[in-house]
C-alpha cells in the first residue's frame, strides 16, 4: 500500500465521523431555513426567505452573544494568561502538577452545580449582603449582564489556560536568560519574548472559548433569569417549545455564518501575527 493509501485510510474514520455527525447535520439545517412552520410546529417544505427576513425579532438574542461572548474570551484571556504564565515559569516543578490539578478540578463537576452555586454567591444572600455591611445597599449582580459575563469566565476559565500553559512550558527558558543577560528589562523580555512566542496558545485558547460561549445556553439560562439571552437560548425556545424549526433553523444558520467569519478574520489576523515570531529581539 502506497504512502497517500495509507494516509487516507488513516483518515476515512475521522471522515466519516465529520461527514455524519457535521457536515449532513448542518446540511439539513440549511434545508429547514427555507421552510416554513407547520400547523402544530415543526417543518413545512417549502423555499422562502422570510425567516431569514425576520432575523430582526432576534436582534436582542444575537446582541448579548455578539457583545458578551467576546468580552469573556478576553476576560478569561486576561485572567489565565497570568496563571498560565506562573505554572509554565515561576512556579517551582515539585508544585506544577498540584497547581494544574486545581485549575482543573472544576471540571470534575457539572458546570449545572456549579453555575448554581453562583446563583448563591451573586444572589441577595451573597454578594450583596456582603457589601451591605459595608454601607453599599441596593446592589444587584444575579439575573444581570454581569452575572453571566461572571458564569462564562468561571466555566471556560481552564479551556483559556491550558494552551497558553502548553506554549509557555515548551518556551526555551535560555532566551529568557539570555535576554536578562543582555540587559532587557523582565518587562521587555515578555513582550519582546515570552508574548510572541506563546501567540500559538494564545490563539488557541481564544478559539476555543470563543466558539464555546457564542452557542452557551445553560450559564445565560440560569445566572440570566430570562432577562439576559444568548442565540443557544433563542435556538432552545424556538426548537422545543415554539417548534418552530424553520425559523431556528434560520437563526442557526446565521450563527454558524457570524461565527465562520469572526474565527476566519481572528485566523488571519494571528497568522500575520504569528509571521513576525521569528523577529524575536532580545534587546
Amino acid at each position: 500500500m502506497t504512502q497517500r493509501g495509507r494516509n487516507a485510510l488513516l483518515l476515512t474514520p475521522a471522515g466519516l465521523w465529520l461527514l455524519v455527525m457535521l457536515v449532513l447535520p448542518l446540511l439539513v439545517v440549511f434545508v429547514f431555513s427555507f421552510g416554513e412552520r407547520g400547523a402544530a410546529g415543526g417543518y413545512v417544505p417549502a423555499f422562502t426567505l422570510e425567516q431569514y427576513a425576520n432575523l430582526p425579532a432576534r436582534w436582542t438574542a444575537f446582541k448579548n452573544t455578539l457583545i458578551l461572548a467576546p468580552l469573556g474570551t478576553i476576560a478569561a484571556l486576561l485572567i489565565a494568561y497570568p496563571l498560565a504564565y506562573f505554572l509554565a515559569v515561576r512556579c517551582a516543578p515539585r508544585w506544577r502538577t498540584s497547581m494544574l490539578i486545581l485549575v482543573i478540578v472544576p471540571f470534575w463537576t457539572s458546570i449545572l452545580i456549579r453555575s448554581y452555586a453562583w446563583i448563591f454567591i451573586l444572589g441577595g444572600r451573597g454578594l450583596p449582603a456582603l457589601l451591605e455591611t459595608i454601607g453599599i445597599n441596593d446592589v444587584r449582580f444575579i439575573n444581570t449582564p454581569f452575572a453571566v459575563l461572571v458564569g462564562i469566565v468561571y466555566g471556560y476559565l481552564p479551556l483559556m489556560v491550558f494552551p497558553i500553559f502548553v506554549s509557555l512550558d515548551k518556551l526555551d527558558k535560555r532566551l529568557l536568560e539570555a535576554s536578562a543577560d543582555l540587559g532587557s528589562t523582565p518587562w521587555r523580555t515578555f513582550r519582546q519574548v515570552t508574548l510572541p512566542l506563546s501567540t500559538p496558545g494564545v490563539a488557541t485558547g481564544c478559539m476555543l472559548v470563543f466558539i464555546l460561549l457564542m452557542g452557551e445556553f445553560l450559564i445565560p439560562a440560569i445566572l440570566g433569569g430570562g432577562k439576559v439571552f444568548f442565540v443557544g437560548n433563542a435556538l432552545v425556545d424556538l426548537f422545543l417549545q415554539s417548534r418552530n424549526w424553520a425559523y431556528g433553523s434560520a437563526v442557526a444558520m446565521t450563527l454558524v455564518i457570524i461565527m465562520l467569519i469572526t474565527v476566519s478574520i481572528y485566523m488571519k489576523f494571528i497568522s500575520r501575527l504569528g509571521g513576525h515570531r521569528d523577529d524575536v529581539s532580545l534587546m
